[in-house]
């Protein structure tokens, strides 16, 4: 009856769902457990017309010109580049940190001196992680790191991650660095924009095929079973392909431990003007337990007469209770996702993707990037 089964209707599971369907002409059943596709990617209209991502700001930018053209085949695009103001020592000043940051916070001889420095030594248009510059023995770099570091840095990832930034991996430190240029954009990738009618539109574009068959609001352990044995769906043996988006401990009924998450809370605000703030995120790195504000029409383009505006409060992930947004990269709990992977290998034509599955921090192009090389993969099968 089915060619492949997907677990899980985010960007993962949609693009493979596509892909097989419409190139392969499989037939593709999407299980989802949420009432609605597209993941934490899922945008809808609140009660007052403005147009929201019911799960955070998600803002697409990618180098890959593949990734880029393969979804503008189901949406036109609102081009956006991001940028972020953060609250330090009273001001709201360019984040990341950058030539122009360090000429609003300091006395113009020292930021003078700073910039100049930076530059003879670390060239120019380059990023450089925060932890990485702390290693300067320049007398100056060192107090600008630890300035950056104390004000911009250490109390936003206790918020963001509940641990410290020594604990982290340095690929998510690195995701925050100080940019030695006048670049104040927040990403500077080729292509950077918003789905101009929304993630939730193009997501419906692409699962709107004949062979693709949706089963939302439904827990895949309660028709399926996935193991070394065999997989089952409906009590039958299934013999066919197995996409898994999910979490991977959980397919495994967490025999290894759970792996550790970040979830998110948020509070909506909505004012009758058009706009509340002058840019799309204002982050507050060291006041308050929020970490960041986001106003969604700046990102979205939407005209609309009213604004909404929503405060984002990092917690821990509890199973049940909240989402999973952040896989926390870890040494120790790479070890216990190793162990799961090395499980998963066993299992029989199963094929996990997605920061879920993958146990990996990826931003939206990776996990379409990494969707599509699997999907080339399978078709050479």
């Amino acid at each position: 009856m089915f060619d492949t089964i997907v677990i899980g209707a985010g960007y993962a599971g949609l693009v493979l769902a596509e892909r097989l369907a419409s190139q392969q002409n499989e037939q593709v059943l999407v299980i989802e457990q949420r009432r609605h596709i597209g993941g934490n990617a899922y945008d809808r209209f609140d009660t007052n017309g403005v147009l929201i991502h019911e799960y955070g700001p998600h803002i697409f930018h990618t180098r890959s010109k593949e990734v880029w053209d393969y979804l503008s085949l189901f949406t036109n695009w609102h081009y956006y580049e991001h940028k972020v103001l953060a609250k330090v020592d009273g001001k709201e000043v360019p984040i990341p940190f950058n030539l122009n940051t360090i000429e609003e916070v300091f006395t113009p001889a020292l930021a003078h001196r700073m910039q100049q420095k930076l530059v003879d030594l670390l060239g120019y248009n380059v990023k450089v992680p925060i932890l990485k510059l702390k290693e300067q023995d320049d007398e100056d770099l060192k107090f600008l790191a630890n300035y950056v570091y104390e004000k911009v840095f250490l109390n936003y990832t206790l918020k963001q991650w509940g641990i410290g930034p020594e604990e982290l991996d340095p690929t998510v430190t690195a995701r925050v660095p100080v940019y030695i240029s006048r670049d104040d954009r927040y990403f500077q990738d080729e292509y950077q924009g918003l789905p101009k009618f929304g993630y939730t539109e193009m997501f419906k574009a692409m699962s709107d095929h004949p062979n693709i068959h949706m089963l939302m609001n439904t827990r895949y352990q309660d028709i399926m079973d996935i193991g070394e044995e065999g997989n089952r769906l409906f009590g039958q043996f299934f013999e066919g392909k197995i996409i898994y988006t999910g979490m991977i401990d959980e397919l495994f009924g967490f025999c290894f431990g759970e792996l550790p998450y970040r979830s998110l809370r948020f509070e909506y605000d909505t004012y009758d003007t058009e706009y509340k703030q002058s840019v799309g995120q204002l982050n507050s790195p060291n006041s308050y337990d929020f970490t960041r504000i986001t106003e969604f029409k700046h990102l979205t383009g939407q005209q609309h007469p009213k604004t909404t505006l929503a405060r984002e409060y990092p917690q821990a992930y509890r199973s049940g209770e909240n989402t999973a947004y952040y896989p926390i990269i870890a040494e120790e709990n790479q070890k216990r996702y190793k162990q799961y992977k090395k499980r998963a290998a066993t299992l029989h034509n199963v094929h996990l993707v997605g920061r879920l599955a993958e146990y990996k921090y990826y931003n939206m192009d990776a996990v379409v990037a990494t969707a599509l090389k699997l999907y080339a993969k399978l078709q050479h099968k």
